[in-house]
């Protein structure tokens, strides 16, 4: 998918959360984030943008950037959300798309990154509308993203998200079929002992897996980060409970 989509997207959601965050005020707790109000929710996502504008400018085999630490004033926290919004945003439209910088999941890049940013963004703007509204944990919020993005998102979690890390000391074995029915779109996904799960799209939404996850693209999207959602769980739910990120 093309990196002006993600780019699109990520200030479409940028300016959404920042208005949500605004309206909703600093203390405001986020339920979806247990133990976050507004203010932590818009602090992180800045120091997020710092970290990646940082990053793309950093090799890929140098140490993770470290980003500086965002005002504690909720009023600067946001004047340096937009900073950090607009920094990024010009760095990832200007960095050679070609050129590996450093990431903490294989092959980053420009594209990658913006990729990264758009999903991290849509997630918290969804955080910061449940603030907004005063809606509990398990409730689900009435907004509801672009199929396409959604999508995109859920790919981008299975495929290169779920991977990483810790799955050498595991012993989780069994298939997770994800169908995002309007978008035409759905993941198997394969879990083996002591090795990263696999992850196939295209696949026949007619198989037996161990378990599925199937709704629109954006219950499964909120389903896979770990947000409160509409997506239908049947079989093994153990083992749909490992692909649920934050």
């Amino acid at each position: 998918m093309a990196s002006d989509f993600h780019h699109r997207a990520l200030k479409e959601q940028a300016a959404a959360l920042r208005t949500a965050a605004l309206q909703a005020g600093p203390d405001t707790l986020v339920s979806t984030c247990p133990g976050w109000d507004v203010r932590k929710l818009v602090q992180h996502v800045a120091r997020v943008y710092a970290m990646v504008a940082l990053a793309l400018r950093t090799e890929p085999d140098a140490g993770a950037p470290s980003a500086p630490r965002p005002p504690a004033d909720f009023d600067d926290a946001l004047t340096w959300f937009d900073d950090r919004l607009s920094e990024v945003l010009t760095e990832l439209s200007t960095v050679d798309p070609e050129r590996p910088v450093w990431a903490f999941f294989p092959g980053g890049d420009a594209p990658r990154w913006t990729r990264r940013m758009a999903h991290e963004t849509a997630i918290h703007r969804l955080d910061a509308e449940h603030a907004l509204a005063g809606l509990g944990p398990d409730h689900v919020h009435d907004l509801i993203f672009d199929p396409e993005l959604a999508a995109d998102g859920v790919d981008e979690f299975l495929t290169v998200i779920l991977p990483l890390g810790g799955w050498s000391q595991r012993d989780d074995s069994g298939t997770v079929l994800y169908h995002a029915a309007d978008a035409g779109r759905a993941w198997l996904v394969e879990y083996r002992p002591g090795r990263a799960p696999r992850v196939d799209e295209h696949v026949d939404t007619g198989l037996e897996a161990d378990a599925t996850v199937a709704g629109t693209a954006d219950a499964v999207y909120r389903r896979v980060w770990g947000r409160p959602s509409t997506a239908l769980v049947t079989g093994d739910t153990a083992l749909a409970a490992l692909a649920s990120g934050r």
